[in-house]
C-alpha cells in the first residue's frame, strides 16, 4: 500500500518528477480506497497533507514577507519609495513551490471525491433515538445496524466538548459493547432492556441504521460517529 510521510515534499531527493510520481502513486491508492467504498483512514490523510501544504506555503510567504528589503527606486513624482526583498529564492526553494504547486490541487479533487463519499454514506444511514432520552445524552450507547451482515454492533459512547480560541470542539470516544444477530428477538428495545439490566442504568441510546452495506471500520463507524454527534449536539 502506497503511504505518504507527513514531511514527503522535503524528505530525500527533492526533484519535481520524483516526487510527481510519489505523490500520483498515493493517489492512486487513495482512488482504490474510495472505489471500495473505504473512507477511513485516507480522507483523515487527505485532509491533514492539504493543511501542511497549506500552512507550509502560507509560512514560506510570511519569511519573504518579513525579510529584510532594500531601495530598489525612488520615485520623487510620485514621493514613492520602492523595495526589493534581499532574500531571493534559490533553486531548491523554487522546487519545493512547483512540489506545492503541483500537489495542492491534486489533494483538493481527491478531498472533493471523499466528500462525496460521505455524503452518498449519510444519504444511506437513519438516525433515531430508542424509547425516552434522560437530560444527560452525552453519554450512552449507540447501536449501529447493518441489514446486509444481518449484525446489530453496540457501541458505548462519550461526547466530550472543548473550546479552542475560535470555536467549540467536539470529540467523540467509543467502545464496542457486543454484537447480536439480527433477529426477531433481537429488537432495539429488548437490546436497551439488557443494557439496563446488566448496568442498573437508564441510559441514552440511539439506533443508526444502514441502509447499505459498507467497510465497517473504514466507513460505517466513522460516519456513524459524525452523525451521532451532529445529532446529539444539535
Amino acid at each position: 500500500m502506497a503511504e505518504l510521510k507527513q514531511d514527503w515534499i522535503t524528505d530525500g531527493y527533492i526533484d519535481l518528477e520524483y516526487k510527481k510520481y510519489m505523490l500520483l502513486a498515493y493517489m492512486q491508492q487513495v482512488g482504490q480506497e474510495f472505489d471500495a467504498k473505504k473512507l477511513y483512514p485516507k480522507f483523515s490523510e487527505l485532509v491533514e497533507h492539504y493543511r501542511n501544504l497549506e500552512t507550509l506555503r502560507e509560512r514560506k510567504k510570511i519569511a519573504m514577507n518579513n525579510f529584510p528589503k532594500e531601495i530598489s527606486r525612488l520615485d520623487l513624482e510620485r514621493f514613492k519609495i520602492e523595495y526589493k526583498t534581499v532574500m531571493q529564492d534559490d533553486e531548491l526553494i523554487k522546487e519545493i513551490d512547483d512540489i506545492i504547486s503541483f500537489a495542492i490541487p491534486e489533494f483538493r479533487s481527491k478531498m472533493s471525491l471523499g466528500r462525496e463519499l460521505f455524503e452518498e454514506v449519510e444519504d444511506k444511514v437513519e438516525i433515531f433515538p430508542i424509547g425516552v432520552l434522560p437530560l444527560e445524552i452525552e453519554e450512552g450507547y449507540f447501536m449501529l445496524s447493518d441489514y446486509m451482515s444481518r449484525m446489530i454492533n453496540v457501541y458505548y459512547y462519550n461526547i466530550t466538548i472543548f473550546e479552542s480560541a475560535l470555536e467549540k470542539l467536539r470529540g467523540i470516544h467509543t467502545t464496542l459493547v457486543s454484537q447480536y444477530d439480527m433477529s426477531i428477538t433481537n429488537t432495539y428495545q429488548n437490546i436497551k432492556y439488557e443494557l439496563i439490566k446488566n448496568t442498573k442504568q437508564m441510559p441514552a441510546m440511539y439506533a443508526l441504521e444502514f441502509k447499505e452495506s459498507f467497510p465497517l471500520t473504514e466507513t460505517m463507524l466513522p460516519v456513524a460517529k459524525r452523525m451521532l454527534v451532529r445529532y446529539v449536539t444539535a
